[in-house]
């Protein structure tokens, strides 16, 4: 059984590795021209056009990674069944359930490879992709209205009118960890406007305290004894503004959700849930990358019914494209439930577990199938 798991593992892993590398190949390409367009532009030089397109790929080979072992795992197991190499394993004892545990250790191998390159590869370099735009493209503007945080800060006992509530609009960031356009919005217990807070540039710390750089302080505090309004408008070269919004909450909310991993999309799920703020589509996007490695145990198992296919039923080549088909499909429900699931308000989980599922009882339904009437 040793040689036989080395056989199919060392095929199987040596295909997925070409077939990987061929996408990321193509995808490097797309990217590359994408960024030549910006060489010569504030010192931008072809080193760069490359270093951002290879910054791009780790989160590629996380998209790809499901078909890629899908196509991989295809090809082998094609190939043994048309050469009778896997006739030949199946008379020296290799059952249909010996081989299903064979692939699915492999699976789980592959999944959490899937999950390492996710979770710790992929968002570290999508970051230094977007420090990088920002150092020759300028700052990175956040669509919309901006980026939007909520902050409740609770009344100490007996003093129920010291309630504060913070809204707080980031327009977008720049090198180093920079944030633009930063307006800080402050409301009493009963809703009303106290004061606003404008600064063109700030930075959080570590331990939550953002410091805001020439910026207008607005206050509007009680009206004086003849009943007429008061303002109060302060200039500071530097202020700090002491808060729970710590940088790892604020870089979740104004950088792109690929630099986030799985741990960090769930802390700012739970603070948006604790903000009383929609956190349906952070949900889903946290349940499907906890989810999205077991896709590789999914494709796996849908590969293994190919090698019980007769050699007369399709050449390789055939398969292959069946394959990429499959694995085009997979990915086409997995973004289409995701965004269903967002806007009919579907469990989270549910949202994201549907596609693999479905592709699971599939791939179990055919092989069974297989086995019992081929």
């Amino acid at each position: 059984m040793k040689t036989v798991r080395a056989l199919l593992y060392r095929d199987i892993v040596a295909s997925v590795f070409f077939v990987a590398l061929a996408f990321l190949s193509l995808f490097f390409f797309v990217d590359f021209v994408d960024e030549v367009e910006g060489v010569g532009q504030r010192g931008r030089t072809t080193w760069h056009a490359v270093l951002a397109a290879l910054l791009e790929l780790p989160g590629h080979l996380y998209e790809l990674a499901p078909i890629a072992v899908l196509i991989g795992t295809i090809y082998t197991l094609s190939r043994l069944a048309q050469t009778s190499e896997f006739t030949i394993l199946r008379t020296g004892g290799l059952g249909p359930g010996r081989a299903l545990r064979l692939l699915a250790t492999l699976g789980v191998v592959f999944g959490v490879a899937t999950f390492l390159v996710g979770d710790v590869v992929a968002p570290a370099a999508e970051q230094q992709g977007v420090l990088l735009k920002a150092r020759f493209a300028g700052p990175l503007a956040i669509g919309g209205a901006g980026a939007w945080l909520k902050e409740r800060r609770e009344a100490p006992p007996g003093q129920p009118q010291a309630a504060r509530s913070y809204s707080v609009n980031v327009a977008g960031t720049g090198g180093g960890g920079v944030m633009l356009g930063v307006r800080i919005f402050e409301f009493d217990a009963d809703g009303a406007l106290v004061s606003r807070t404008a600064a063109p540039q700030a930075r959080v710390g570590a331990d939550g305290t953002w410091t805001l750089s020439d910026a207008e302080l607005t206050r509007w505090p009680a009206a004086r004894e003849d009943g007429r309004p008061t303002v109060e408008v302060t200039r500071h070269a530097t202020l700090d503004w002491p808060s729970t919004l710590d940088e790892r909450v604020v870089a979740a909310a104004v950088l792109p959700a690929g630099t986030m991993s799985t741990l960090e999309l769930w802390r700012y799920s739970e603070h948006l849930s604790d903000q009383e703020q929609a956190n349906q589509s952070h949900r889903i996007r946290f349940w499907r990358k906890a989810l999205y490695p077991l896709s590789c145990l999914v494709m796996v198992a849908l590969a293994l019914p190919f090698a019980y296919l007769h050699a007369r039923a399709g050449s390789v080549s055939l398969k292959v494209f069946g394959g990429i088909m499959l694995g085009i499909s997979f990915v086409l429900l997995n973004n289409l439930s995701g965004h269903v699931g967002n806007l009919q308000g579907w469990t989270p989980w549910v949202a994201a577990a549907v596609p693999s599922l479905v592709y699971l009882l599939l791939s179990m339904a055919a092989f069974t199938w297989l086995v019992r009437y081929r």
